[in-house]
């Protein structure tokens, strides 16, 4: 048995030489099986291994029963052992979610405490974990009765780097034959025989079920799709990080811009890469969905600006080139500036910029065309000028007929980024927008053949222009 386990962990290259090997050990047959193996395999690899128990406040003098063996084994075996205590029902309320996933919460904060207390970065550890092949077929079946794709029937792999499994590779059976045996001491969790838990049901009715009505090498099977489906996985998320890094872009604010580009590759790569997206900028794949894959390319055929929620306190927009996936944090708040009344004649600087103004008799001169110095009928101006960012009710006169146009409206048809437009200069008088600085001006106060005095405006400034 044990030069199974061995091939297993050499053939799938789990423990490097030197490195840290932290297992996790419940005092389960299984776990304490994964440890006998370690030990042995530590007789003829250089790593070190260290234990970690956690006693998740749960079943009492049994708990307390499971922590005295695992730790009496390990002084027994030589092995470093530490023990981690949490209140996981406590949790679970806290957190609003089962004890099996503040359960997996604790296991995990236990395992990074104890790599922090050894003083090792994530590179020189690795963390045992004790599933066996029964687990894995397990998985995959709760993963399709939930509802998954090729990352669920992937969910337990031999070794991904960190995390390892040195006895995938064995049935239960054999590692029951394998404790009795050696003479393993080991504990049975009574919660493993109660149906309250779902993985319960499936181990002692689905599976069983399924070897004597269907195929009696059912579970191997299964374990042999969980493999290939781990390749296949592999390979789509290297290519979904091809096409991110192809024609995703990140933007000033951090937030990646998804091109009309990448959305013409294969739809499966396509949403890996929005995967790929979704785990750049929230550190998690976790609780992200096909669902979320198909509401984000849903956005190509909407309107510019229409948006959506996304966990982790991600969004997804429609943008003008494509789709911006961003932190709601990256969409920086607008600036604000105050509203600063503009001298006629004269010179204002303000934070938006810089505005100068002059007025002169207007004697068919030619008609300034520079970007930022703009010409107005003065005789038409009624109303003090400032100058300002938008405003809700900011309109502008967009023909000769007098047609009003909203202003965010207005920025919507002319393509202006969202993240722009609160940051545009204004020149206004109350809410009718006469310049939008950088670009058009009002046609009400175009110079004609009847206009008699002109106002010159001059804007200087650039951090804020279209």
């Amino acid at each position: 048995m044990y030069e199974k386990v061995r091939a297993y962990i050499q053939e799938n290259k789990m423990i490097a030489p030197g490195c840290t090997v932290i297992a996790g050990v419940s005092g389960g047959g299984d776990s304490m099986a994964m440890l006998s193996f370690l030990k042995k395999y530590q007789e003829e690899t250089d790593f070190s291994l260290y234990v970690v128990h956690v006693h998740h406040g749960i079943r009492g003098a049994e708990a307390d029963r499971d922590a005295q063996l695992v730790c009496k084994t390990c002084e027994s075996w030589k092995i470093p052992c530490r023990v981690y205590h949490y209140l996981v029902p406590e949790l679970a309320r806290q957190k609003k979610i089962g004890t099996e996933e503040a359960g997996r919460i604790v296991r995990r904060e236990a395992f990074e405490k104890e790599r922090t207390r050894l003083g090792l970065n994530e590179d020189q550890v690795r963390i045992a974990l004790a599933h066996n092949e029964n687990d894995l077929a397990e998985t995959v079946i709760h993963n399709l009765c939930r509802g998954s794709g090729i990352r669920g029937l992937a969910a337990m792999q031999a070794s991904d780097g960190r995390t390892i499994r040195p006895v995938l590779c064995l049935e239960k059976q054999e590692i029951g034959d394998y404790l009795k045996q050696e003479k393993i001491p080991y504990i049975l969790d009574s919660s493993n025989l109660s149906d309250d838990y779902t993985r319960n049901r499936i181990r002692h009715h689905v599976l069983p079920l399924m070897e004597k009505e269907i195929n009696t090498r059912a579970m191997a099977h299964l374990a042999e799709t969980a493999r290939v489906a781990g390749q296949a996985e592999a390979y789509l998320l290297r290519q979904g990080e091809m096409l991110l890094e192809q024609y995703g872009k990140t933007m000033e604010n951090g937030s990646i811009l998804l091109t009309e580009e990448f959305f013409g590759a294969e739809e499966i790569v396509v949403s890996y890469g929005v995967m790929k997206a979704f785990e750049r900028l929230s550190g998690k794949r976790k609780d992200f969905t096909s669902g979320h894959v198909r509401e984000v390319t849903g956005l190509l055929g909407k309107q510019v600006g229409r948006r959506l929620a996304l966990p982790y306190g991600l969004a997804a927009e429609r943008a003008y080139q494509g789709i911006r996936i961003s932190r709601n944090d990256s969409r920086k708040e607008a600036k604000s500036f105050p509203e600063t009344e503009i001298p006629v004649p004269g010179m204002l600087s303000c934070p938006l910029g810089s505005v100068r103004t002059e007025i002169f008799l207007y004697k068919n001169q030619k008609i300034e065309e520079k970007k930022y110095t703009k010409w107005l009928d003065y005789d038409k101006i009624n109303y003090n000028l400032s100058i300002r960012t938008r405003k809700t009710g900011d309109y502008l006169i967009v023909d000769s007929r007098g047609s009003h146009k909203k202003l965010n409206r207005f920025l919507i048809d002319e393509k202006i980024p969202a993240e722009k437009r609160d940051g545009i200069p204004l020149i206004a008088a109350g809410s009718e927008i006469l310049w939008i600085v950088g670009g058009r001006i009002n046609e009400r106060y175009k110079i004609t053949s009847e206009t008699s005095t002109i106002l010159e405006l001059q804007y200087e400034g650039g951090t804020y222009l279209l």
